[in-house]
């Protein structure tokens, strides 16, 4: 049987916000952290507005489940009587959710385990939700009418969430909600990334993603995409890397800079990303503000070419790196795949099939590539050794971030009632 499954994709309509998927990152346990935790993974479900909590290597089972819109009456009171989040609140629907609300974007845990920290886009907020109750214990609205991607500092105690329609990124206390810092990006704030050290932020601005003016020549039409790299303390503007520039150089002027999922090396002295409408990924030398390689990857004969019918402009939206640094795992987000990359000479193995894989993480083991496949509601783990899947499981409506995460031993979900 071939490892392409034919989909049918529907063209999306112009909208004000931006899609949702990045690179996932772990927060350390601090020194004062309880020693009773157990690591896990969450698996956000945009969809159903719930988050799945499964083992985080072995047979990826499911541990339980946490609903993430516990105040959705409440919520949708607040937007019903508003016109201008209602119209927000409408063109998120139709456009970047495909008819469908998005309520779950990303997710980390507190240092202690006790807490989910949930970005919620459709309610355009950031909520701590008790692990124990299911109760939540805070919540912050973002600036402007949607949440996206999030990032964990190092140290576990401060997370980071884009504000896709006010081009701001707010740094938030993990366990109070209070705002630390804010800092201003490019148009439509997608991913944040700390470095290892905790020193700096990189944010991603992928600008406009669901409008129809897909064509090369239209591109200028889509806003400002950018790297801004900030000042972690501070949260001040450290400098930009504007990779219009550097596709330029190489030759590829018709290639979107609007970089999507990425992560770093090891050491740090690489970046690889995605960019919007390419079947493949870059590697971007950081001393140098050069691109390096560039890895075209198969596409999926099935799968059209126009532009316009690819889901928020993201031909492949995922991308993971093993922690020895020597392989890459990539979502085909379109073409329905996910391949294991060797880094070194940057030849892919077997192409997994899966639909419309939408992440791509690492286990807690360092074995797999975790991919989420949202076309058919599960999670595929696929071995960097072989490139082979290891096992799929099921999981929710429209998984799409999936983060490790620490929860209490013995943990099973929020308690009746």
């Amino acid at each position: 049987m071939s490892v392409f499954r034919r989909r049918h994709l529907c063209s999306l309509t112009a909208a004000l916000a931006l899609t949702a998927a990045v690179p996932a990152t772990t927060a350390a346990a601090p020194p004062d952290s309880p020693a009773a935790l157990r690591e896990v993974m969450f698996v956000g479900n945009n969809w159903d507005g719930t988050a799945d909590v499964i083992a985080s290597s072995g047979d990826f089972a499911r541990i339980g489940r946490i609903d993430v819109v516990p105040d959705k009456k409440q919520r949708m009171a607040e937007i019903n009587a508003d016109p201008i989040k209602w119209i927000y609140f409408m063109a998120i629907r139709n456009s970047v959710g495909e008819g469908h609300d998005q309520f779950v974007d990303d997710m980390y845990s507190t240092p202690d385990g006790t807490a989910m920290v949930v970005s919620r886009p459709s309610f355009a907020d950031v909520v701590s939700l008790d692990l124990a109750s299911g109760r939540i214990n805070w919540r912050f609205p973002v600036s402007g009418y949607r949440s996206d991607h999030m990032a964990v500092s190092p140290d576990g105690r401060r997370v980071a969430v884009s504000a896709s329609t006010s081009n701001t990124v707010h740094v938030l206390d993990i366990v109070s909600g209070k705002e630390l810092g804010r800092f201003a990006t490019g148009d439509k704030p997608h991913e944040n990334v700390f470095t290892q050290d905790g020193t700096y932020i990189y944010n991603m601005a992928i600008g406009d993603v669901n409008t129809q003016t897909d064509a090369p020549w239209l591109d200028w039409t889509k806003g400002d995409r950018r790297i801004t790299v900030v000042d972690a303390t501070t949260y001040k503007q450290v400098k930009v890397i504007d990779m219009r520039a550097q596709l330029d150089a190489i030759g590829l002027k018709d290639h979107s800079d609007a970089v999507r999922p990425a992560v770093f090396s090891p050491d740090e002295s690489k970046l690889y990303f995605q960019v919007s409408f390419f079947n493949g990924f870059f590697e971007y030398d950081i001393a140098t503000g050069k691109i390096t390689r560039t890895k075209t990857l198969p596409k999926n004969p099935a799968t059209s070419d126009d532009r316009t019918t690819f889901v928020n402009d993201s031909r492949h939206h995922g991308i993971s790196m093993s922690p020895d640094g020597s392989k890459l795992c990539v979502a085909g987000t379109m073409d329905d795949y996910a391949t294991v990359v060797d880094r070194a000479t940057l030849q892919e193995g077997p192409l997994v099939a899966a639909a419309k894989p939408y992440w791509a993480t690492v286990s807690g083991d360092g074995k797999s590539c975790v991919v989420s496949e949202s076309g058919t509601d599960q999670v595929t783990a696929i071995d960097f050794a072989t490139g082979k899947k290891v096992v799929s499981v099921p999981v929710g409506d429209h998984p799409q971030r999936v983060r490790l995460a620490r929860v209490p031993a013995g943990w099973t979900g929020p308690e009746a009632g």
